[in-house]
């Protein structure tokens, strides 16, 4: 069986050959020895009696790496679901911040990709509800032959409304493999949540401390016109552009003291209180970016969709030479958050397995170094410990 071999917009090597891979390996096995794993990201008490009953308040609660259950519209949300204790031979490094028998009925499962830190066929198989599944294209028949037979694929910039609630599939910068053979044989993407209607409001992004607005109606297109678009939009058209924003990615890096706030550590990010958590709406637009390489892309989802929160990777970035292209640094999850003109950032991607030579400590002070370095407000980053949920419209509403 011959597969459709899908590409990314940018032409970027991806580093994924099996030498590059072996240098890699042979790198690591001196590198883990030097590396401090002592802090782990903290799981808070869930809430589950909220989220069991919930079907009111937007909310988004962090259960691990890049599971996040999202509640808005009265729908039930899981994002790529990993409830596995390890990967490949690496322990999880922190538990989930809900055990996935107290998960809530699910409605809609979104995946980025196929890769295996991204889609667990176990997890999928012991979520409750009815489990509609939306994945990237070339992907439904390999679910379908698992068994799951409510799965709707989509190409990049399709979208599917499901009870009042717009889903789309946008582009990242990354690949796929599940096998030695199936390499790219589907796509991967990012997800935009938006309650039907809900561009209607105007406020939806910053620029210099201010309140930006863009337009209504962002045009989006589907599969019919993926290929005109891709070869009209600026995007394609944006070698230059991008070697400038990563050149000003490595400026912010090298103004930083070794990628460290001085005097701050990991532990500080956790220290806001659930309560404090800043008020976004009742009906806000999400968009939770899989798994991506820094691409000028982001600057597309942005001028296409009002987001309001933003669920950005910020780790297995390391050594650079090898992950870059497939997995930004905090840096550049800092910087696409900005080309998205999204009001608030929520780190993800980071925490949960050994994926790459970086620790969790490293990612989360790097990503605050690069706040610092651009001044950006800290209550725009909402670093959200496993298992909080994150009520969107406020805790006053019961």
């Amino acid at each position: 069986m011959r597969f459709k071999r899908f590409a990314n917009i940018e032409q970027v090597e991806q580093h994924n050959s099996l030498k590059q891979f072996k240098r890699w390996r042979q790198e690591r096995i001196r590198k883990l020895k030097m590396k401090d794993y002592s802090f782990t990201v903290p799981n808070a008490q869930p809430d589950i009696a909220f989220l069991q009953a919930n079907r009111k308040q937007p909310s988004i609660t962090w259960v691990g790496h890049s599971t996040f259950l999202i509640q808005i519209g009265g729908l039930n949300i899981i994002t790529d679901p990993v409830w596995a204790g390890q990967m490949a031979f690496q322990k999880r490094l922190a538990p989930p911040g809900i055990q996935i028998e107290d998960v809530p009925p699910i409605d809609i499962v979104l995946i980025s990709h196929s890769h295996y830190d991204h889609l667990n066929i176990n997890s999928l198989r012991r979520l409750g509800g009815p489990r509609q599944l939306i994945v990237p294209a070339g992907l439904s028949q390999k679910l379908k032959l698992k068994g799951f037979l409510r799965v709707k694929e989509l190409h990049w910039w399709e979208s599917i409304h499901i009870h009042g609630i717009k889903f789309t599939f946008v582009p990242s910068q990354h690949w796929t493999r599940r096998n030695p053979w199936d390499t790219n044989s589907s796509h991967w993407g990012g997800w935009v949540i938006e309650p039907v209607g809900s561009r209607s409001r105007r406020l939806v992004g910053y620029e210099g401390g201010k309140t930006k607005q863009q337009s209504q109606t962002p045009h989006v297109i589907g599969a019919s016109e993926e290929a005109a678009a891709a070869e009209a939009s600026p995007v394609a058209k944006s070698a230059s552009a991008r070697n400038e924003a990563k050149a000003r990615i490595s400026r912010a890096e090298e103004k930083q003291n070794s990628g460290h706030a001085p005097g701050f550590r990991a532990e500080d990010a956790f220290a806001a209180d659930a309560a404090e958590r800043p008020v976004v709406s009742d009906s806000p637009t999400i968009y939770f970016a899989g798994d991506s390489g820094y691409f000028q892309g982001f600057k597309e989802i942005g001028r296409r969709f009002p987001i309001d929160v933003a669920l950005m990777p910020i780790g297995a970035y390391e050594p650079e030479w090898f992950m870059g292209p497939q997995h930004v640094t905090p840096e550049q999850a800092l910087q696409a958050f900005e080309d998205t003109g999204a009001k608030w950032f929520v780190p993800m991607h980071y925490g949960a397995f050994k994926l790459a030579d970086d620790t969790p400590s490293e990612a989360i002070c790097r990503l605050e170094a690069a706040r610092q370095a651009k001044g950006i407000d800290p209550s725009r980053l909402v670093v959200l410990p496993h298992g909080e949920s994150w009520r969107l419209a406020g805790t006053k509403h019961k």
